[in-house]
C-alpha cells in the first residue's frame, strides 16, 4: 500500500474506533469527538483547558446541524486541520 493509503485508512480506522462506543457508529457525538481529539490530537488541541473548546469545534464541524459529525465531516476537519499545519509539518521533516 502507498504512503496515501495508509493515511486513508487510518484516518477511517480513527474515526470508526470513536463512532463505535455509541450506538450510531457512522457518527461521531459530542463526547465521541472529544475524547477522539483529547487521544488522537493531544498536541494539537487544548481542549482540557477551554471548557467551550469543544463545543465550537464539535459546532463548526457540524455542517448539517444533526448535533453529529459523521464521516465526510470528520474527514473535512482534518484535511482543514493538515492544510493549517503544513509548515509545522515541512519544518519538522526538514530537521
Amino acid at each position: 500500500m502507498s504512503q496515501l493509503e495508509t493515511v486513508m485508512g487510518m484516518a477511517t480506522a480513527v474515526f470508526d474506533k470513536y463512532a463505535k462506543t455509541e450506538d450510531n457508529t457512522q457518527t461521531l457525538t459530542k463526547a465521541e469527538l472529544k475524547t477522539l481529539l483529547e487521544k488522537e490530537l493531544p498536541n494539537f488541541l487544548s481542549t482540557g483547558k477551554d471548557k467551550d473548546a469543544i463545543n465550537k469545534v464539535f459546532r463548526n464541524l457540524d455542517e448539517n446541524g444533526d448535533f453529529q459529525v459523521d464521516f465526510k465531516e470528520f474527514v473535512i476537519f482534518v484535511a482543514a486541520l493538515t492544510c493549517c499545519c503544513h509548515k509545522y509539518f515541512e519544518q519538522k521533516a526538514a530537521k
